[in-house]
């Protein structure tokens, strides 16, 4: 999808049952921020608990509801609520209740981002990840290891999995696991994006203030 724009492709992961379209590409915009609508199905939920070391998420609820944990505090969000994220914050999320749940989420920076988060989606649309989502050891310690800028899981302690990374990585490397798969990222499928969604950018391309 080189020199294309990402406008409405559609990231899906059956294991997580998340599903997101992209608003804005972070290869378009000068910030570098990926903006985009995400479903999560009921049940649906991010696939471990992480942290963000160099980058901020926002999140705007659309419908439904998603239970939010940051830094230990937890809270329910519905229609019309914000939640923001800022860089090293400890956070999980779910979706609660029977109904769909819908999200504008501004990632910043999201390059390297959709770039990692590609590739463990595809990963389980293929299904070389566990029951959460999360891919093998070997593949994990290629991914995680590259990204560790972008994501960090907190399960093992960080100072675990950077022990075990250095092992791991390399074998994973040498068996041809790779940090990022290109065609991951080629997803076939486009959509034309919700305007509800649409309308909560701004003209720059972000998710608008939050309230």
């Amino acid at each position: 999808m080189s020199g294309m724009s990402r406008r409405g492709q559609v990231f899906d992961n059956p294991v997580t049952g998340e599903r997101a379209v992209v608003l804005t590409d972070p290869a378009e915009h000068p910030d570098r921020v990926l903006v985009s609508h995400l479903f999560v199905k009921p049940g649906g939920r991010v696939a471990a608990e992480h942290f963000h070391p160099t980058l901020t998420e926002r999140f705007h609820i659309l419908r439904g509801q998603v239970g939010f944990l940051i830094d230990g505090q937890e809270r329910v969000l519905g229609p019309g609520e914000s939640a923001s994220i800022p860089v090293g914050a400890r956070h999980d999320w779910w979706q609660v209740g029977e109904e769909e749940a819908q999200a504008v989420v501004e990632v910043d920076p999201g390059d390297r981002f959709i770039e990692m988060v590609g590739t463990i989606f595809g990963l389980a649309r293929d299904g070389k990840t566990n029951s959460q989502g999360l891919p093998g050891p070997l593949q994990l310690a290629v991914s995680a290891g590259a990204y560790r800028d972008v994501i960090v899981f907190t399960s093992p302690p960080p100072p675990v999995q950077r022990a075990v990374f250095a092992i791991l990585g390399p074998l994973g490397r040498a068996l041809g696991r790779r940090s990022f798969y290109p065609d991951y990222l080629s997803s076939p499928e486009t959509v034309d994006p919700a305007p509800e969604a649409l309308a909560l950018l701004t003209n720059d391309g972000r998710l608008a203030a939050l309230t």
